[in-house]
């Protein structure tokens, strides 16, 4: 993992997030992909030649690792922790970081811990009983300067996990063209 993978990792924990109806979307950001409540990973696969995921860790996390906030929008359960780089062309576009409860981890039909370098939503998205709440939104300074992020949760027959995303500079988010 390179320094900025660290360092943008770090930035996602810290974000205040804030609810998008209040939220100041800048001129030239593509707020319908922001708040897409579908697979973001579908939506951006249509813009590359491939979408690949790197995964940068894959691991049980205990509860007690978990910020308040986390806490207070999942199951009261030990975690497993998805922290991924997804690319398009080669280029990285978006850090996901998601916590998975131990109980939806179990679901019979999906082994979310053997998601490999699968992207994650176009697993979550084709499976019955999928919806998104507690959309969120908020902005994280860098050195590479001010990136847009967005949260949710995830209900995946009826067991939730909580979905951090952090857009990259060159993610096409920020693009003057329509995505």
């Amino acid at each position: 993992m390179n320094q900025s993978t660290s360092l943008y990792l770090s930035a996602i924990r810290s974000i205040l997030w804030e609810e998008p109806k209040g939220f100041s979307f800048p001129e030239g950001i593509h707020v319908q992909t922001v708040l897409e409540q579908g697979s973001l990973s579908r939506l951006l696969a249509q813009h590359c030649q491939q979408l690949k995921v790197n995964v940068l860790n894959n691991q049980p996390i205990a509860q007690d690792c978990l910020s308040d906030d986390e806490q207070s929008l999942l199951l009261p359960e030990n975690c497993w922790l998805r922290e991924v780089v997804l690319q398009g062309d080669n280029t990285p576009w978006v850090i996901g970081r998601t916590l998975i409860p131990e109980s939806t981890i179990r679901d019979p039909q999906h082994d979310l811990s053997k998601q490999g370098d699968r992207p994650l939503g176009l697993t979550v998205f084709s499976a019955d009983n999928v919806y998104r709440d507690a959309l969120q939104v908020g902005w994280v300074k860098t050195p590479h300067g001010r990136l847009l992020a967005r949260r949710s949760r995830l209900w995946m027959n009826h067991k939730p996990m909580l979905v951090a995303e952090l857009f990259l500079p060159k993610s096409p988010v920020y693009s003057k063209e329509r995505i």
